[in-house]
């Protein structure tokens, strides 16, 4: 099958053992990858680092790192990171999750039956403290149609499951920092790109959340970030005003006015399974 490559970025205050079992369900894929990069987003602590180097150690043909001095977010990271990927195919992957071990072969043989294909993502479930105590499933639409039409809403993909042609999201100006939306706003123009988008109705990533995870999803700087996603896809006359300013209002009573608690049911209410 098609060689692949997979991209992570990792920052000081992610955990060591989550770290490590990231790792082990990208190694341990039915299909494993051509090579692994992952990025240091600043310094790590020294727990983080004996991680990185044990892996190095014991898959030095693998494992490619890319330090980042100085800590520059998520999307930053990631642009530097695909940048010195060396397949087209690029398959995201977060420090702290856990994949299916046959995700990346599933994946594959999708991109092999459409050529025509730029991304592909899947459903994830969420844990707190065990992949089989699911305390969320966050599902997603399928069908490039179906996709482009739930965007206009919300966001069409679940960041860690998807997979990726690398040349068609450099076309599109690759990874750039928007707080909390560094995906989201990577969708949009690929979407403005003409790029035909999926997602497989299985899921391809076990997803660790904190129990304080759909609270937190509030506050007035990821509210902006949210309202200036919206701006953007008016300008683009990717939604009308009306759809603007239905979308907007929602994030306003769930982001800023609710308080912590009730945001989080609302979320676990009506955004997840």
């Amino acid at each position: 099958m098609e060689k692949y490559s997979v991209l992570m970025s990792l920052y000081q205050k992610e955990n060591p053992e989550y770290l490590r079992s990231a790792l082990e369900s990208m190694i341990n894929q039915t299909v494993q990858p051509d090579e692994i990069v992952l990025v240091e987003d600043g310094p790590l602590t020294d727990e983080l680092y004996n991680v990185v180097g044990e892996y190095e150690d014991k898959f030095p043909e693998l494992f490619n790192v890319l330090v980042l001095e100085k800590n520059q977010g998520l999307g930053l990271a990631l642009n530097a990171g695909l940048k010195v990927c060396r397949n087209e195919l690029v398959a995201r992957m977060d420090t702290d999750d856990i994949a299916v071990s046959d995700r990346c072969e599933k994946q594959l043989r999708f991109f092999e039956n459409d050529p025509q294909l730029t991304i592909l993502g899947g459903q994830i479930e969420e844990f707190i403290t065990s992949p089989d105590k699911v305390v969320g499933r966050r599902v997603v639409s399928q069908t490039d149609a179906e996709l482009k039409e739930f965007m206009k809403k919300r966001c069409p993909f679940n960041h860690m499951t998807v997979m990726f042609r690398k040349s068609d999201v450099i076309k599109a100006g690759n990874y750039k920092d928007w707080f909390w939306n560094e995906d989201y706003y990577l969708w949009i123009r690929l979407a403005l790109e003409g790029c035909k988008f999926a997602n497989l109705p299985d899921t391809l990533v076990h997803t660790r959340v904190g129990a304080d995870m759909y609270q937190r999803r509030g506050g007035n700087k990821y509210f902006k970030s949210e309202i200036g996603i919206q701006k953007l896809m008016l300008e683009k006359h990717m939604i009308g005003f009306s759809t603007f300013v239905a979308n907007s209002v929602k994030r306003l009573i769930v982001e800023k006015l609710m308080p912590n608690k009730v945001r989080g049911w609302v979320f676990r209410k009506f955004a997840r399974e």
